[in-house]
């Protein structure tokens, strides 16, 4: 299944907006506290549980700087996923930003998770909008 954010702006040169992102201490404040528990994180990576799913985790597997951001899940994950951050630079204090997911999940869980996972990659893109970086 792959889904796709809406695309954000962002009034932030791409440059502050990927060293934000390429150091998951930084999410902390960008998850909801009502649907995500024991957060964990270093620099590359983070583990966290996911109210009711359960225990998972992202870590950066690849990075084109100002550009491209690529997660995927944790070997542990119950879930097989990975995720694209791309920034686009549309003026000295302007950036697009798109996050992109795919996900490996039966078909049951697709008609059951396609909607709220859409849900999350909106708000994530409007949660980044109003982040004073």
């Amino acid at each position: 299944m792959k889904l796709e954010s809406r695309i954000g702006k962002i009034e932030k040169p791409d440059k502050k907006i990927y060293e934000f992102l390429t150091n998951f201490n930084n999410f902390k404040n960008l998850v909801p506290e009502d649907k995500v528990s024991n957060w964990y994180s270093d620099e590359n990576e983070c583990r966290f549980t996911v109210n009711p799913i359960g225990e998972t985790g992202v870590k950066i597997v690849e990075k084109e700087p100002y550009k491209l951001i690529k997660l995927t899940s944790l070997e542990q994950s119950q879930y097989n996923f990975i995720f694209w951050v791309q920034l686009k630079s549309i003026e000295e204090n302007g950036t697009r930003l798109k996050i992109t997911m795919q996900a490996d999940l039966n078909p049951m869980l697709q008609m059951m998770a396609k909607k709220p996972l859409q849900e999350f990659l909106n708000k994530l893109v409007d949660q980044l909008e109003r982040y004073s970086f």
